[in-house]
C-alpha cells in the first residue's frame, strides 16, 4: 500500500508537470546567455537573436547568436542548453543550420575563411569539421547572417546571405562534390543578387519606429522555403532595434530566382504590444507539420542590440500565401499537437489559448524599491504597463522580495510570465551561479496566501523571462512574485504579467474607420472606443479574408494611428476587434481603404 501511495504521487506530480508543458510565451522561455559582447564597454545584459530553429530527427535545435552552444528540445517548450564537446572557433554570430537525413550543418556568419561543421548527435554538442575554409568572398560581402537550404526535389545546395543597408541579400549553389564550397571555379563570380529593399514602394521597409526615420534600413536574416514547387527567399527588414521589425518574402520558381515581390507582406509583423518584433529568424514545420516563424523582439535598454526571442504560428493559405500569425502573439498559446489547417490563414487561431491579459496597470505594491536619485523611478507599477524598457527594481537582491498585484475582482488565473531586465549587473558569463527561483502565491483576500508555483522545486536553469503555466486554474483577487533567487548585484524585473480569464462578458465591437492616404504607403486609421476594453486589435490584408497583419493597441492610447506599413499599388482592407479580461469582441466587417485600388 505504500508503493502504490508513493507511486500515485509520482504519477500525480508527473502529471502536473505534463500539464505546465501545453502552452507557451513570447518572449521564449529560454536561458539566456550574459557573453562577452559588450565587455570593454562595461555594459552587462542577457540577450538573444537572429534565431534559427531546426527539426532535425523529430527533435527541436535553437541556435542563437553569440550564446556559446545551442537548445535542445522534444516539444518546443522544454529547452535544454547544450555546450559543444569543442567550440573549435569563435563565438557564432547569426548562425546557419541545417538538417539533411542524419546530420545537422552549422555554418557562422563571417567576412573571412570559416568552415562548416556537422553533427550527427547534435544533442550531445558533438561537432565535426565538414571542410575547413569556405572560400573568401570580395571584402564587405560575407557570407553575414547565412542560411543553407537543399532542394530535396534536385538533391542541390544553396547558401543565401546579407546583412547592410548598402548591399543586398545574395544567393549561391553548392558544390556538394567539393565540401560545400562555392560551385564554380571563381568564388568572386559564384554569388548574385536575390533582392534589394525598396522602401519607397513598400512602406514596411522604412526605418524607425513606426516606419518613422527617412535612414537608409537595413536588410539581413535571409532564409529560403520551398513549398508547392514555389520557392519563398525570407529576409528581415529595416532594423532590429525597433518595434516594426519584420519579416518579408519574394517567391520564385528556382532557387537562385528570378525572385518577385510579394505583394502581402511582411508576412511576419508584430508592432504593438510587450514583445514587439518579430523579424530576423527561420520558418520551420513541427513533427506534425505544422509551420512556425521565429524571430527577434527588441528589449533595447542597456544596449540597442539587447534582444529576446519569439516563435509564431506561421502557414501558407489555399492561394499559397506565406503568413506568420502575430494577433495576440505574446500572450499564451498552445502547442500544437496535430496538423492545424492552414488554408484560410486564420487556423491557427486555434492555437491561441483566449487567456486574457488580467493586470494591465492595475495597482502593484513592492516591498521595497531601490532609491536612485540621478536616475529615473523604477517603481513596481512599472512591471504592469507592458513596456519592456520600464521596470522596478528591488532595495537588495535578497529572497523575501515581493511583488502584489490586486485584480480589483476575483479571476481566473491560468499562467504567469516574470520577466527580468538586466540593471547595473556586472556578469559577463553565464554559468553555474546563474539561475531563476521565485514562488507564486494567489489569495482571494489578500490575508491567507497559497503557494501555487515554486521554481525551486524544479532544476536550476536562468529564465529571463520565465513562464509558467499553473498545474490548475486559481480563482484568485491577489498576486503575489516572491523572490529566492537571481544572479548578479540588482532584482529587477521589467514586466510580473497575469493570464487568464474574467467572469463577464467580452467587449463590444468598435467601429473602424480607414482613409489611404495620398502617399499610398500609409493610411490613416480611428475608432471608436467601447466600454470596459482594454485594447483592440487593428488588422488588415490584402483581401476580407486575408487579414494576417494586427498592430495592437491600449485603450488607454489615442484611438487614431497613421499606419506606415503599406505596399504601393496594393488594396488593402481592414477590420477590429476589442479585447478586455474576459475575452474578445466579434471582429467588425472589413472595410476598404477608400482608395479605389482594389475595384476594376
Amino acid at each position: 500500500m505504500r508503493f502504490l501511495a508513493c507511486l500515485l504521487l509520482v504519477l500525480s506530480c508527473f502529471c502536473r508537470v505534463v500539464a505546465q508543458q501545453r502552452t507557451y510565451c513570447n518572449p521564449m522561455d529560454i536561458s539566456y546567455r550574459y557573453n562577452f559582447e559588450q565587455l570593454n564597454e562595461k555594459i552587462s545584459y542577457c540577450s538573444g537573436a537572429d534565431p534559427v530553429i531546426i527539426n532535425h530527427k523529430n527533435e527541436y535545435y535553437l541556435f542563437v547568436t553569440i550564446q556559446g552552444g545551442w537548445w535542445h528540445s522534444k516539444d518546443l517548450v522544454n529547452w535544454k542548453y547544450v555546450v559543444p564537446d569543442k567550440w573549435p572557433m569563435e563565438d557564432m554570430c547569426a548562425p546557419a543550420a541545417l538538417s539533411v537525413r542524419d546530420t545537422l550543418y552549422l555554418f557562422q556568419s563571417t567576412f573571412e575563411q570559416r568552415p562548416i561543421f556537422i553533427s550527427t548527435e547534435p544533442e550531445k554538442g558533438k561537432l565535426l569539421f565538414y571542410n575547413r575554409w569556405l572560400p573568401r568572398l570580395p571584402k564587405d560581402i560575407g557570407p553575414w547572417d547565412p542560411a543553407f537550404f537543399h532542394d530535396d526535389d534536385t538533391d542541390k545546395w544553396y547558401m543565401y546571405w546579407g546583412s547592410s543597408n548598402v548591399y543586398p541579400i545574395f544567393g549561391a549553389e553548392l558544390d556538394k562534390n567539393r565540401k560545400l564550397t562555392y560551385a564554380g571555379n571563381n568564388p568572386a563570380e559564384a554569388y548574385k543578387a536575390m533582392l534589394w529593399l525598396d522602401p519607397y514602394q513598400h512602406g514596411w521597409e522604412r526605418f524607425g519606429p513606426n516606419h518613422s526615420d527617412p535612414f537608409k534600413p537595413f536588410t539581413e536574416g535571409a532564409w529560403m522555403t520551398k513549398y508547392n514547387g514555389k520557392y519563398y527567399l525570407q529576409y528581415g527588414a529595416p532594423g532590429t532595434e525597433y518595434n516594426v521589425y519584420g519579416n518579408g518574402t519574394y517567391v520564385g520558381k528556382e532557387p537562385l530566382g528570378p525572385f518577385e515581390y510579394a505583394p502581402y507582406n511582411p508576412v511576419a509583423y508584430k508592432p504593438g504590444g510587450f514583445a514587439t518584433g518579430c523579424g530576423h529568424g527561420n520558418t520551420f514545420q513541427d513533427n506534425f507539420g505544422n509551420y512556425w516563424n521565429t524571430g527577434t523582439t527588441w528589449i533595447g535598454y542597456n544596449w540597442g542590440m539587447e534582444r529576446r526571442i519569439v516563435m509564431n504560428p506561421a502557414g501558407f493559405d489555399k492561394d499559397d500565401q506565406l503568413f506568420a500569425n502575430t494577433r495576440f502573439g505574446d500572450f499564451p498559446h498552445y502547442l500544437a499537437t496535430k496538423k492545424i489547417p492552414s488554408g484560410n490563414g486564420t487556423d491557427s487561431d486555434a492555437l491561441f489559448t483566449g487567456w486574457m491579459l488580467l493586470n494591465y496597470k492595475k495597482p502593484v505594491v513592492a516591498s521595497s524599491t531601490l532609491s536612485i536619485p540621478t536616475d529615473s523611478v523604477r517603481v513596481a507599477a512599472n512591471v504592469a504597463d507592458e513596456n519592456p524598457r520600464t521596470f522596478w527594481v528591488a532595495a537588495q537582491n535578497r529572497p523575501g522580495e515581493t511583488l502584489t498585484t490586486d485584480l480589483g475582482t476575483e479571476r481566473e488565473i491560468r499562467a504567469v510570465q516574470v520577466d527580468y531586465i538586466d540593471y547595473k549587473q556586472t556578469l559577463y558569463e553565464s554559468d553555474s551561479t546563474v539561475y531563476t527561483q521565485f514562488k507564486i502565491l494567489t489569495s482571494i483576500d489578500n490575508k491567507k496566501w497559497d503557494v501555487v508555483a515554486d521554481l525551486s522545486k524544479e532544476p536550476k536553469r536562468d529564465r529571463a523571462c520565465a513562464y509558467v503555466e499553473l498545474a490548475k486554474p486559481v480563482r484568485a483577487r491577489y498576486v503575489r512574485y516572491e523572490h529566492l533567487y537571481v544572479a548578479g548585484s540588482h532584482l529587477a524585473i521589467n514586466a510580473f504579467r497575469l493570464f487568464g480569464n474574467g467572469f463577464g462578458k467580452a467587449p463590444a465591437t468598435p467601429v473602424l474607420t480607414a482613409k489611404r492616404q495620398k502617399d499610398q504607403r500609409n493610411a490613416d486609421l480611428s475608432w471608436s472606443k467601447v466600454p470596459g476594453a482594454v485594447g483592440y486589435n487593428i488588422r488588415w490584408g490584402i483581401a476580407p479574408d486575408k487579414l494576417y497583419q494586427t498592430y495592437q493597441f491600449w485603450n488607454d492610447q489615442p484611438n487614431t494611428f497613421e499606419l506606415r506599413a503599406l505596399n504601393v499599388g496594393v488594396p488593402y482592407y481592414f477590420a477590429i476587434e476589442a479585447f478586455d479580461e474576459n475575452g474578445v469582441s466579434v471582429l467588425s466587417k472589413a472595410i476598404d481603404d477608400g482608395s479605389g485600388l482594389g475595384k476594376k
